[in-house]
This record gives structure tokens, sequence and C-alpha cells, in this order.
């Protein structure tokens, strides 16, 4: 844990303490040791330090290379422990260092959705995370997080929730939009269903 990310984690406690009410559920499913890929969705820049704060590992975060164009902005990300990725392509530069970091025991977090959400909802996911999960053969811990839209926008106490689901294993075979569909899914179901967007779940069959 970089020493800046340990600032950070402090500081965004003490901040959440004071402005929200936060709801943490099945911390209990994050593993003590070893390799991980965190997946979540992605409502506000408040979020990859939220789970900093409440995960209690050190997430290398994937994180946009237009943060790294500013001075200010490189200086930050690398300080957090963070690695740059060009959204839209195959970076296979960014890829090596997800392989690289998950061979050596770390944790991986990635927003498969590759930006904010505008309207809270899930959006389509790239694949990226369901690769690295599928190359590297590491658990993914999916975890959701609802309320941070409103950070900022509304007046304090936010109510945030960051739920966490057990970590699960990306089938080695199939087409890797299936295997993202069932990643993007394991994140669905932690969710009030207003926040599924086009990931809602399969309706069960009528008894």
């Amino acid at each position: 844990m970089t020493p800046f990310y340990r600032f950070s984690r402090v500081a965004m406690q003490l901040l959440v303490a004071g402005l929200a009410e936060l709801s943490l559920s099945g911390c209990e499913h994050v593993p003590a040791e070893g390799p991980l890929i965190v997946v979540s969705n992605h409502l506000h820049n408040a979020d990859p330090p939220l789970l900093g704060a409440v995960l209690p590992r050190f997430i290398h975060y994937m994180t946009k290379d237009e943060l790294y164009r500013s001075p200010l902005g490189r200086f930050f990300a690398t300080a957090y422990g963070a690695f740059p990725v060009r959204r839209g392509t195959v970076d296979r530069r960014a890829l090596a260092r997800a392989e690289a970091l998950l061979g050596a025991g770390e944790v991986v977090g990635m927003f498969p959705e590759g930006h904010r959400s505008a309207h809270a909802a899930l959006q389509p996911a790239y694949d990226g995370a369901a690769l690295v999960a599928r190359r590297t053969h590491a658990p993914v811990l999916p975890v959701a997080i609802a309320g941070t839209e409103a950070v900022f926008h509304r007046r304090p106490r936010w109510a945030i929730r960051v739920m966490v689901g057990p970590a699960f294993t990306v089938s080695p075979g199939g087409p890797l939009r299936e295997a993202t569909r069932d990643m993007m899914l394991h994140v669905s179901e932690l969710l009030p269903a207003s926040y599924r967007g086009v990931y809602p779940l399969p309706s069960r069959p009528a008894a």
C-alpha cells in the first residue's frame, strides 16, 4: 500500500463518516490474500477512493489514460498505485501490467463500463475485465455501489451503499461477450433494481 493510498484511505473514511450514511455489506467475501480482480459499477469520481476506504486490501486501479495527460493527474494516479488504460482499444500494456500485478498476488480494480453512468444505471461493459480474468484465472470480486451519484449534487448526508458479493471465476471457454455479461450480472444482482440498466436479472419461471 503506497503512503498516498494509506493517507487517502483515512481521509475518505473521515469524509464518509462526516458527510454520508454508509451501509456496507459483504466484506467477509474479500479474500485475505492472493490475486483478485475487483469489478464494480461506476457512478462518481468518488467511487475508487470509496472502495479503497472500505475494502481491506490495496487495490491497483486500471484508470483512464486521459487522467495522465496533466502533471497533477499523473502525480495523484501514480501515487495512488493506479496504472493507465486506453479505453475502447485492446491496450496490451495495460493488460500486461494487470497480469503482472495479479501474478504477484495483488488486487486489480476495474470498472468494466469504462466510464461513469450518467443515469446511475448499468451501461454496456467492455470485455477487458473478463479477458484479464480469463487469462490469469484470478478470482473476480463483484462490488456494487449505490448512492454516490448524489455526491455534491444533493446536500449531505448522502445515503451510500456498498455491497460485496462472493468471488467467482470466469469460465475458460465460450465467447468473451458472454463472460462479460455473466460478470456484470454478478454486479447487477447486488444492486437495487433501478440501477441494473442493461443487465436486468433473468426472469425466473413461474412455479
